[in-house]
Parts: structure tokens; sequence; C-alpha cells
């Protein structure tokens, strides 16, 4: 299945869920979209909770289906909690650390950054948006980059950022300083029901 392409706020209210976790897309229209949005719905079954949880997640970080199992079923393999460390490997993602960076204000304009060859790691061009940042990496705009309107305008709006990353204004570069604890993450999301999902 291709990527999708359409309007973001669109989705998250189809979820009930700010993908771009600023609450902008249900600030003015808390439900769903189309002319039976905010009609009553019915209570959704076991598999439908967990479906819809899955599906915030996915829209959130802009994975297809096959990038999102992928990853779940990488995080398996890893010592300790399998949801924790899912979304621990979805926030190590280069076009999601970009974002967080502040180099671009959503996590789809940090992907077009990326794919466009703007973005190093560690002094070396990466233009995959998938790549897989390890703690301790310097995340960096090219030297030809610098004078990008998008990304300075991106970095005017920051008015913070997480924890588990340190910016240099002077030199336009940041820091992957450690994986996130979960409580540092969306407090919206039950990772578990995920698990439950992919585990039927």
């Amino acid at each position: 299945m291709s990527r999708y392409t359409g309007p973001e706020y669109k989705r998250s209210r189809r979820v009930g869920f700010s993908t771009s976790e600023t609450g902008r897309e249900l600030a003015r229209r808390p439900y769903g979209p189309g002319q039976h949005g905010n009609a009553r719905k019915g209570k959704l079954s076991d598999y439908g909770v967990q479906l819809k949880e899955k599906q915030k997640v996915r829209f959130m970080y802009g994975l297809s289906e096959r990038q999102f199992r992928k990853t779940f079923e990488e995080a398996a393999k890893l010592k300790g909690i399998h949801g924790e460390n899912f979304l621990k490997l979805l926030e190590s993602r280069l076009d999601n650390l970009v974002y967080r960076l502040g180099f671009a204000t959503t996590r789809r304009g940090a992907r077009q950054l990326v794919n466009h060859g703007h973005i190093t790691v560690d002094g070396k061009k990466v233009d995959i948006p998938s790549f897989r940042v390890k703690p301790g990496s310097v995340i960096a705009l090219k030297e030809n980059s610098k004078d990008h309107k998008a990304v300075k305008e991106a970095l005017e709006k920051v008015t913070s950022r997480v924890e588990f990353v340190t910016f240099d204004e002077g030199k336009l570069s940041g820091t992957y300083v450690r994986y996130p604890e979960r409580s540092e993450l969306n407090a919206d999301i039950n990772e578990a029901l995920i698990v439950e999902f992919y585990n039927k």
C-alpha cells in the first residue's frame, strides 16, 4: 500500500487523536470527519479498540503497515517490555528525531528534509527516513542547507524540546542523548493494546 498523502486533520479526527501531538486537529471539531462524523456511534469491540490504538500510533509516526509491523517484530527481540521497546524504536527513527529537534514542524516535513538530503548523522549524509539513530549520535543540517527557509521558519516556532535530545543553536545540530523513558512519551497511547492486536 502506498503512503497516505491526504489531509492529516481528517486522519486525526477519524481516530480521535492528535497525531501531531499539538491538539490543533481536534480543537474545532473533535469528532470524525464526514456528514455523520458527529453522530453517536456504538461501542467498539475489543478488536476495534485495539485496531484504533494501532492506527493512532501508525498515523502519528507516518509509517506504512508493513514498516510498522516490521518495527514491532524487531522490538519483540529486545530485552524489556515489548510495547515500550516498540515506542523507543519508533522514536529512534531519523525522521522523528529531525522533527523532535525542531528542523520541521511536522513528521511529514521532517521526512521530506531527510529524503532531499539535507540531514547528516555523525557528519555523513543520510537520506533514509527510517534510519535507526543510536543514542549519542549527532544530527545536523548539511552546511549548504543551513539557510533553508522552511527549516529557519520551523526553528523559530520551537518553544520546547523533549529531554532525550539536546540542541546546539550555533551549529544547528542536535544530539540524540538517550532512549526516551516511557513517561516522556505520549500518555494517551496504550501500547499494550497494540501488543494484544498483533499477538492475537
